[in-house]
């Protein structure tokens, strides 16, 4: 199992150290230590200061909670002392105390920081926003704040600017009708000239001719006119962003008040402390179960869940259950959207279930994408899809950390 010293890095060094202190001389071991005889005290003060003093460096780090090995993996970064630190998510799984250890971090960095986020707090603390939207980057100056005020801006100009193509487009139409409609006048003049024969044939057809070219020129003047305006419309469309929703209607998933949920008599998790006494829910209740990164959390979830049996007690759902694991790890990441859907609601047709996926915003061949290819996002909404679609319905839903990535 790795070590915590290992995931930090700086194992290699802490073991030179002990032999150098040991009497051994060797010109290698120098060479790995190389300045940093201090590691060890340099590395028990990071992760003092991160809120992980209480991990040994020798301990096991497969024995950590999600929040800790993000807290880990981050005091490996300051360890190392990059120029630049890149986080992706850096905030996802830590509770509120470790999101405040993380903030300061981030205020004492004095190298550059390029985070990857959807925390608001954590993106009042930079200076510069890039926005990454089709494939192309727009620069903001300032934090979350000056961004958003600069995009709602952005945007107000931009539906000014769909309203104004529009009206151009509808006046186009207009025009293009009246077009038609002067068109239509001259010919039934002209025959009606013919009819009548009041000038000679060969000045009625010159007149005829002329008419034609002249009206012929005006339609494709005004058709042009009109697809340049539905051009402009189309491009003012794009400026606009529209933030999609899930909607989905669940009527099978209602619990009666009084009914029994979920039971918990003395649970011992494998892993985690106890939980002592006897606990039942009933009826739609919604529980927030709160707890430092390490609390046993997520163990006691996965007890609940079944995914793991308690040592002693007992740990049981009343009703059908789905469960949202904090890594996402139940897609088979080989196999489509919808054929992971599929997996857990095998009565639907291919078709029926793309017909769902498109209210969790998987359209077109979206829904046929591997789920190894998958973004944070992405895969909380196919795994989300995957338990809200199941046969049978979940009565109960168990969630563990459901926002990371949103």
């Amino acid at each position: 199992a790795l070590r915590v010293d290992q995931a930090l890095g700086i194992a290699d060094r802490r073991a030179a150290i002990d032999a150098v202190e040991a009497g051994d001389v060797r010109e290698e071991l120098f060479a790995v230590i190389g300045d940093d005889w201090d590691v060890e005290q340099r590395a028990r003060a990071t992760l003092d200061g991160l809120g992980l003093g209480y991990i040994g460096l020798d301990s096991t780090a497969g024995e950590m909670s999600g929040g800790e090995c993000v807290l880990l993996r981050l005091a490996a970064l300051l360890l190392a002392r990059p120029g630049v630190l890149l986080l992706d998510e850096p905030t996802n799984n830590l509770d509120t105390v470790a999101r405040g250890r993380l903030y300061d971090a981030v205020d004492a960095w004095s190298g550059a920081l390029l985070v990857v986020s959807h925390d608001r707090e954590l993106l009042e603390r930079v200076d510069r926003i890039a926005d990454l939207r089709d494939g192309s980057v727009t620069w903001y100056g300032g934090n979350l704040s000056a961004y958003e005020e600069a995009l709602a801006v952005e945007q107000e100009a931009a539906q000014r600017t769909v309203r104004a193509a529009e009206s151009d487009v509808q006046r186009q139409k207009r025009e293009l009708a009246e077009a038609h409609m002067k068109l239509a006048r001259r010919r039934r003049y002209g025959q009606k000239m013919w009819d009548t024969k009041r000038e000679p044939k060969v000045v009625m057809g010159q007149r005829k001719r002329s008419a034609q070219e002249s009206a012929g020129k005006h339609r494709i003047l005004h058709t042009e006119r009109l697809a340049e305006a539905r051009e402009r419309l189309g491009e003012a469309e794009l400026a606009v962003r529209e933030d999609e929703e899930i909607r989905i209607e669940l009527p099978t998933t209602r619990v009666h008040p009084g009914t029994g949920v979920i039971l918990l008599r003395d649970p011992v998790p494998p892993y985690g402390p106890p939980l002592r006494g006897e606990l039942t829910v009933r009826g739609p209740e919604r529980i927030a179960l709160t707890g430092r990164n390490g609390a046993g959390k997520t163990a006691l979830l996965r007890t609940i869940a079944g995914e793991l049996a308690p040592l002693s007690g007992e740990a049981t759902t009343l009703l059908p259950t789905g469960f949202l694991p904090q890594r996402l790890d139940t897609l088979d990441d080989a196999l489509s959207v919808t054929e992971n859907v599929k997996r857990s609601a095998p009565g639907l047709t291919d078709n029926g279930v793309r017909a769902r996926l498109a209210r969790f915003l998987f359209k077109g061949g979206a829904a046929d994408h591997p789920a190894g290819t998958l973004s944070g996002g992405e895969r909380f909404r196919a795994t989300l899809a995957m338990l809200l679609l199941a046969d049978p319905a979940p009565r109960l839903l168990l969630l563990d950390e459901p926002t990371n990535s949103l």
